[in-house]
């Protein structure tokens, strides 16, 4: 139905859309705080970047992108996250031969088919952070803290920090190799996702959310147990970093993320008073991953915080959201002489930064003024034929309920002095 909206999207109304500006802003504000320069890409990229960046045994992958063929018979897909696309466009237009390291932020919709259920969508809205060119275990706990930062100042509570490290080439192949035998006496009992897993990539099988797979791998080995040396001097650092900035976290030992691409520290925050699914956000070190898209070896971190589901938390903790500045003033007029002179006093008054607006109805004053009480405006400019012939302009305070007589040059000059003296 032309009527409809596709199934798992939104659209973000008026009254709704000031919620999204105003963590909008928080965000820009705290990337300014910490370094991070805002990067716009593609909603869409050739498919091979996903094949290759995401990873081929993921349920991304797998299952969830939007890939179509388009006119010159090309395969792209809409992005279904952010930090390929951010990957490919640090080497295609040489961000690598500047300063290092290179602090980068996004937002934007993401776009995954997968089941519709609060808080997760088709569409989706990622705001993601990439750090590219260090491997220092403080760069990892910036952007974990970066994360636990923002959250706080938007007012969330009760959030649970769970920290892990997934090794590396160095010590993944032992972890590979005890997850198969592990699992290969327990193979039937997977679900057809692990069983094809458990050839491909054992670890993704840890990360399964089928429960009878939960069940089974209980007791498996998990990644902590495999480190080399290097990534548990990696990991035992991360952790010396967040207690310096006495952030508390748990260690997760289960925690991989659902993506390939992830080395060393993974992270996840959770908000466990919205249900079973948790998670407002994560991310991880993946210093492969611009290697694997045709660069030199470059180390690399950033997380992934989803919008709806930050916005539903928000909702569910009562957190206070400030509200859309209302209208300054609203222009009413009463005769045709009036409303031209009306008219051109409106753009005069937005001019001098005033937000002002006018009846586009031909409604009657009476109605205009009900009309200006209910949009919420601060201040009515009343021009009637008497106004006009005079020179001036009725000033009403909507909140007082009083009025001025003002001329009509001052007009702007009086709101100015008053909007300005409106307490906040």
């Amino acid at each position: 139905m032309l009527t409809t909206r596709p199934r798992g999207t939104n659209d973000i109304m008026p009254g709704e859309v000031e919620t999204w500006q105003y963590l909008e802003r928080q965000l820009r504000h705290i990337c300014g705080e910490y370094g991070y320069a805002e990067i716009r890409t593609p909603i869409f990229e050739h498919t091979e970047l996903f094949l290759r960046g995401v990873g081929d045994t993921t349920d991304i992958v797998e299952k969830e992108m939007y890939t179509f063929i388009d006119r010159g018979e090309r395969s792209v897909t809409l992005r279904p996250e952010g930090t390929a696309s951010a990957v490919r466009a640090y080497l295609e237009d040489k961000l690598y031969a500047g300063p290092q390291p290179v602090k980068l932020y996004y937002t934007g919709p993401m776009f995954r088919y997968d089941r519709p259920q609060a808080g997760r969508y088709r569409q989706f809205h990622q705001f993601g952070v990439e750090v590219f060119g260090s491997n220092d275990p403080a760069i990892d706990a910036e952007v974990i803290a970066m994360g636990m930062d923002f959250y706080g100042r938007i007012g969330l509570k009760n959030l649970e920090l769970h920290v892990n490290s997934v090794g590396c080439p160095v010590c993944r192949p032992n972890l590979r190799r005890q997850l198969q035998d592990f699992f290969r006496p327990r193979l039937a009992g997977l679900c057809p996702n692990c069983r094809e897993r458990y050839e491909k990539n054992p670890l993704r099988i840890l990360d399964c959310k089928e429960s009878r797979c939960n069940e089974l791998g209980s007791e498996a080995p998990t990644t902590v147990d495999c480190l080399c040396d290097s990534c548990q001097a990696h990991f035992e650092s991360v952790k010396e970093h967040l207690k310096l900035l006495d952030l508390p976290f748990l260690v997760d030992r289960r925690l991989v993320r659902g993506l390939d691409y992830y080395t060393h520290t993974a992270f996840e925050i959770m908000a466990p008073d919205i249900g079973a699914q948790s998670s407002i956000g994560g991310g991880g070190r993946y210093n492969g991953l611009v290697e694997t898209c045709g660069g030199p070896p470059t180390p690399g971190i950033g997380f992934a915080l989803g919008m709806e589901r930050i916005i539903m938390t928000m909702k569910s903790q009562g957190c206070a959201i400030p509200e859309s500045p209302a209208l300054d003033a609203f222009v009413v007029t009463a005769g045709k002489a009036a409303a031209h002179a009306a008219f051109n006093l409106l753009f005069k008054i937005r001019g001098a930064g005033i937000s002002a607006d006018k009846d586009y109805l031909n409604r009657s004053l009476k109605a205009q003024m009900k009309y200006a009480g209910k949009v919420g405006a601060k201040y009515v400019v009343i021009i009637g034929e008497e106004e006009l012939k005079q020179g001036t302009a009725v000033i009403r305070d909507m909140a007082a309920q009083e009025q001025s007589t003002v001329a009509m040059g001052e007009v702007i000059r009086y709101l100015l002095d008053k909007i300005q003296h409106t307490p906040l």
